[in-house]
């Protein structure tokens, strides 16, 4: 019996422990807001690199959850293997209202022996970082 009470309390003792570390954690992310307010750069969801042509369509996904009017993420770029600048393409405004949004760049000129790109994006205020994506150029 009196092991029995002890599984019963100990039981009750991890559940309330648990409840309690996940309303911590709930609490913790709602102060944060989720952590769009200290985010300084966008993130590049994904990309998508196509032959158009001589060239190629390279289509962009980025995530800037803080996007404003007086913030906001306003270019992707594409470079190669030692940082050498591809491709910009510029944004005019904010998406804040389109999250994530997927935008393209085309006639993107790719030299030969470029066999990966790294795509970054750039935010209005802080300028290029975030999360980047490193793709494979088709050819």
């Amino acid at each position: 019996m009196h092991r029995e009470r002890s599984t019963v309390t100990r039981r009750r003792r991890v559940g309330a422990f648990l409840a309690a570390s996940a309303l911590a954690l709930t609490a913790c992310t709602a102060s944060s807001g989720g952590g769009d307010d200290d985010q300084r750069f966008p993130d590049v969801v994904s990309a998508e690199l196509e032959p158009d042509g001589d060239a190629y369509r390279l289509s962009v996904t980025l995530s800037s959850p803080y996007d404003s009017p007086e913030r906001y993420a306003d270019a992707f770029r594409a470079v190669d293997g030692d940082g050498a600048l591809l491709g910009v393409r510029e944004l005019a405004h904010d998406h804040a209202n389109e999250q994530p949004f997927t935008r393209a760049l085309t006639g993107l000129t790719i030299p030969d022996g470029v066999d990966r790109i790294t795509v970054e994006g750039r935010d209005l205020e802080h300028g290029w970082g975030g999360e980047a994506v490193t793709i494979d150029v088709p050819r």
